[in-house]
């Protein structure tokens, strides 16, 4: 069976925004617990908004939103590679195995951190505001003066 490229990279946009709006829609409970409570989890209850733990979750919750609609997704997504990045070094890697994230717990930072990395070079796709939003410009540009 032979694979057909063309018609695998007419679908290349909305693969990408699909990857985008899953990964968002993952991302952003963690925050939710922390500043919400919802999902519950008893690790989170009595959270200081203002500490590290309260940061990571505004970040979270902003930044998730904001991937998942696909707007400023470049921006976005490159504080939160870098977030990630900060995350896997300060919580997981300080517990040792630092070059074996299985070990240490640190997957799920390690993948969002280049999972976010990826959106920084690729953009969001179809299906973003930020596509809409270059629409308008493209088409502003192109019109007569």
């Amino acid at each position: 069976m032979a694979i057909d490229k063309p018609l695998l990279d007419k679908g290349r946009p909305q693969a990408l925004a699909a990857l985008r709006i899953v990964t968002a829609y993952l991302f952003l409970p963690h925050g939710t617990a922390k500043l919400f409570g919802v999902p519950h989890l008893a690790m989170f209850d009595g959270l200081q908004l203002m500490s590290l733990v309260g940061l990571a979750g505004v970040l979270e919750v902003v930044g998730g939103a904001l991937l998942l609609v696909g707007l400023f997704t470049r921006p976005v997504a490159f504080l939160l590679s870098g977030f990630m990045a900060v995350a896997y070094f300060m919580a997981h890697a300080s517990k040792g195995n630092v070059l074996l994230p299985l070990l240490n717990q640190g997957e799920l930072s390690v993948l969002y951190c280049f999972a976010f990395l990826y959106f920084v070079f690729s953009g969001a796709g179809a299906w973003s505001v930020d596509a809409v939003r270059e629409g308008r410009k493209a088409r502003a540009s192109a019109a007569p003066a």
